[in-house]
């Protein structure tokens, strides 16, 4: 069986349910009553497991499923040079089949010119490529996600009186992680970005200008920043997005279709390809698609991981068919929509229905494409 480049016609998101022992000994450790070494080594034997879990199901992209994470973006975010926080947090709305849930985050604001100072996940990728013989993907947020933590309202006027500075120093940061990890040996890297996909809601874009903030303005300014920071990007390495309306405990934060932003961001955003989240009516249809460049790979996130229950696979092939009338087929891929875990608490699934839900990905690549 060929296998073909990353994306692959079977693919995923990235983040998988953690063990509840890897849980409570996260809980332990903050409280002071593990150590850092006692966590690293649970987090490594979690890591293998899932690692073999991937490879078990056929896939060829492996992931360390976030384990050694809280948060898919602000265990990175918060490793960045510049931020500071008076100690507050901000509620945020998820929407879910059960009512509503209520996350938060904390007040972040810019102070200080944005740095990396140190590597920040170069040591967590470097072990991933060690316990597997498949193409290790690390997932990182987005840079555009520093942006929509603060608004320009959070970056001070004194440090960065343009926006093309502040730009300018968050790509250079993501640069200096980027060059880093390919020095590590990583080829595949996606970077996470769901404030691409709040674009799409009327309600989230009402709530933007309400700050003062021009939803349309944001979108130039995260196409500027996501050029800047893939400036240098080796050929031989395939970066990707991720986009998705907010994935907590299986709730959803946005809702509608790819219409408002797929010009500019599939023809203006220089990725390899792009992971979207296409399993319900909130993400609208695929029409947008036809703005894709030939060269770009999309992975259609047909499979839900917000709910157990399994997909009909002659249903994922129609979906698959009808996604092809407005791009080739050969550009496609399946994955599930999102992350099974995209923080700590995971989504309302079972390990076995998230092993059934890949495993099916790969059932539907191969009967689809005859490769992965």
């Amino acid at each position: 069986m060929a296998v073909s480049r990353a994306p692959f016609r079977a693919d995923h998101v990235g983040s998988l349910l953690r063990p509840a022992s890897l849980k409570a000994l996260r809980l332990e450790a903050q409280a002071g009553r593990a150590s850092a070494a006692q966590l690293a080594a649970a987090e490594e034997a979690a890591i293998r497991h899932v690692v073999a879990l991937q490879e078990e199901v056929g896939l060829q992209g492996i992931t360390d499923g976030e384990h050694r994470r809280t948060s898919w973006h602000m265990d990175f975010l918060l490793q960045l040079g510049g931020w500071s926080s008076q100690g507050h947090t901000i509620p945020v709305t998820f929407h879910g089949k059960a009512g509503d849930l209520h996350f938060t985050r904390p007040d972040l604001a810019i102070t200080a010119r944005v740095t990396r100072p140190k590597p920040i996940f170069v040591d967590a990728f470097a072990f991933l490529k060690s316990v597997t013989t498949r193409t290790p993907k690390l997932t990182l947020p987005s840079p555009n996600m520093l942006y929509s933590q603060v608004g320009r309202a959070g970056i001070d006027m004194r440090v960065y009186p343009e926006l093309d500075a502040f730009v300018e120093d968050t790509a250079a940061a993501y640069r200096a992680e980027i060059a880093d990890l390919y020095r590590a040996g990583c080829r595949y890297l996606q970077l996470d970005d769901v404030s691409l996909a709040y674009l799409c809601d009327e309600e989230l874009r009402a709530q933007m200008k309400a700050r003062g903030e021009d939803p349309d303005a944001a979108l130039a300014l995260s196409v500027t920043m996501i050029r800047a920071t893939l400036r240098d990007k080796p050929a031989d390495m395939t970066i990707c997005t991720h986009l998705c309306r907010g994935n907590f405990r299986s709730a959803w934060r946005a809702q509608g279709g790819y219409a408002r932003i797929a010009e500019t961001v599939f023809t203006q955003m220089p990725y390899d390809g792009f992971f979207l989240e296409f399993d319900d009516a909130r993400s609208g249809d695929f029409s947008p698609l036809r703005h894709v460049p030939r060269h770009v790979r999309v992975v259609l996130g047909l499979v839900t991981s917000k709910v157990g229950a399994l997909e009909d696979p002659s249903e994922l092939k129609r979906r698959i068919d009808e996604a092809s009338k407005y791009i080739a087929l050969e550009q496609l891929g399946i994955s599930p929509q999102c992350g099974f875990s995209s923080t700590i608490e995971g989504n309302e699934v079972t390990v076995e229905a998230q092993q059934a839900k890949l495993a099916l990905c790969v059932a539907v690549a191969h009967d689809v494409w005859g490769r992965l």
